[in-house]
C-alpha cells in the first residue's frame, strides 16, 4: 500500500493524508460496484486495501452523490466523482489518481482482474 500512496502523491501532488482518502474513496466504490471475485483478488494483491476501503466507505459524495441518490443506487462513477470532488480533488487530480491505481492495480493483481472489474462499472473506461 505505501507504493501505490506514493505513486499517487508523485502522479498527483497530493499530500499523504488526501492521497489515502482518495484511494479508500475509490476502493469503497469498486468493493461496492465491483465483481466479487475480482475485487477479492485486487485486495488480496494490495494489503491495506480493505482497511482504507472501510476508513471511507460512509463517506457521501456531497450534491453528485445526492443527484446519484435520486437516479437510485449509489450513482455510479458520477457519485464516486463527486466524493472525490468534495474531498478536494480537482478532475485532474482525479484522473491522475485513477489512471495510477488502475496501473498499480494491474501490477499487482493482473490485467485479467482489472479489465473485469472496469468492464463490469459502467463508464468507468474513461476514467482508466
Amino acid at each position: 500500500m505505501e507504493e501505490l500512496i506514493s505513486r499517487i502523491m508523485a502522479a498527483s501532488g497530493l499530500d499523504e493524508s488526501l492521497a489515502k482518502k482518495a484511494i479508500g474513496i475509490i476502493l469503497a466504490f469498486l468493493q461496492k460496484e465491483g465483481p466479487a471475485a475480482e475485487i477479492g483478488q485486487l485486495f488480496a494483491a494490495l494489503p491495506g486495501a480493505q482497511d482504507l476501503a472501510e476508513a471511507e466507505g460512509g463517506a457521501k459524495g456531497g450534491l453528485m452523490g445526492a443527484i446519484g441518490g435520486l437516479m437510485g443506487g449509489g450513482g455510479g462513477v458520477m457519485a464516486l466523482g463527486g466524493q472525490l470532488m468534495g474531498a478536494g480533488l480537482s478532475m485532474g487530480q482525479i484522473q491522475s489518481v485513477s489512471k495510477e491505481m488502475f496501473a498499480v492495480g494491474r501490477e499487482q493483481a493482473g490485467e485479467d482482474t482489472m479489465g473485469a472489474i472496469v468492464g463490469a462499472i459502467p463508464g468507468l473506461g474513461q476514467f482508466v
